[in-house]
């Protein structure tokens, strides 16, 4: 049995990709090849294109894909969510979807689009946006480069952005955000009810998320001696003080212990010489792929 599974081709692909490698799973992706190859005789991976894979895996073409809400939601998908993954193009965080115009708009709210055109990838959910807000306005499909069509071809659009450097650079503001988006891992129902496919993506679920979870995060293993008949460890303390509950454990010739914590990257270049202050010594860091609670 095969677990047909679509991989997100284009702005989601390689951090896809990288998230799978650090979970375990290596894929090779060939030059022109939509059938990368993986480590894993249990699933068969094709390259599909985000904005189509919900659709995809509702009909059961494929068993389970990954891709953004705002598609689940733009294609009116029936499918089963196995878990949500928090990472995106550039970073771990979710996207947002936002209504945008010319920085010397007279458009200051969605009201002021009565009557207005708007150019985007994402209709329907657009068309929904309007109707919640009672506004008529015409909605176009945007086949591409959406950021260049103010003010000549639409009056606003609904554009997906992380940071909103590239709209600034457009010289477009945002007036509202329509929709916050996150990576889902989407299963077919009938797929989902088939045991073997379902442990199979609940264990894939399990490894993306704990590959997740170390993004960002070090191991730290330190020593620390005991000075004469002393058996308190002030590292404990100063751990628990900063919200970290360390593993400790008593060195095999009982005269010191060893502590070991699991800690955000960015503070260790901090954290270290105060950890030497406070007396400990032999201080390894090194890096995660996963952490499963």
């Amino acid at each position: 049995m095969k677990l047909k599974l679509g991989i997100p081709k284009g702005s989601l692909q390689e951090s896809t990709l990288r998230l799978f490698a650090k979970a375990g799973f290596n894929m090779i992706v060939g030059r022109r090849s939509y059938f990368p190859t993986i480590d894993d005789e249990d699933i068969e991976p094709m390259l599909i294109r985000a904005q189509e894979i919900p659709k995809y895996v509702a009909s059961g073409v494929i068993d389970a894909g990954l891709t953004g809400m705002d598609w689940v939601k733009e294609n009116k998908a029936e499918v089963t969510e196995v878990c949500e993954l928090i990472y995106a193009k550039e970073g771990m965080k979710p996207v947002k979807w936002v209504l945008a115009v010319p920085n010397n708009s007279k458009i200051k709210s969605v009201k002021d689009l009565q009557g207005k055109r708007i150019a985007t990838e994402l209709v329907e959910v657009t068309k929904e946006y309007l109707k919640k807000n009672k506004v008529n306005a015409i909605v176009e499909f945007s086949w591409g480069a959406t950021e260049v069509k103010p003010p000549y071809l639409a009056d606003a659009i609904v554009e997906l952005t992380e940071t909103g450097a590239s709209l600034r650079a457009s010289n477009l503001r945002i007036v509202d955000t329509i929709m916050e988006s996150t990576t889902r891992l989407i299963a077919n129902k009938k797929s989902y009810a088939d045991g073997w496919k379902k442990a199979k993506l609940n264990n894939i679920a399990l490894l993306l998320n704990g590959a997740l979870n170390a993004e960002g995060k070090v191991g730290l293993k330190m020593n620390f001696m005991l000075q004469g008949k002393e058996n308190y460890l002030p590292l404990t303390d100063f751990f628990l003080e900063m919200g970290i509950n360390p593993t400790v454990s008593q060195l095999a010739d009982g005269k010191g212990w060893a502590i070991e914590v699991i800690i955000e990257e960015k503070k260790v270049r901090d954290l270290i010489p105060l950890l030497k202050k406070t007396g400990a010594s032999d201080i390894i860091e090194y890096p995660l792929n996963k952490v499963v609670p």
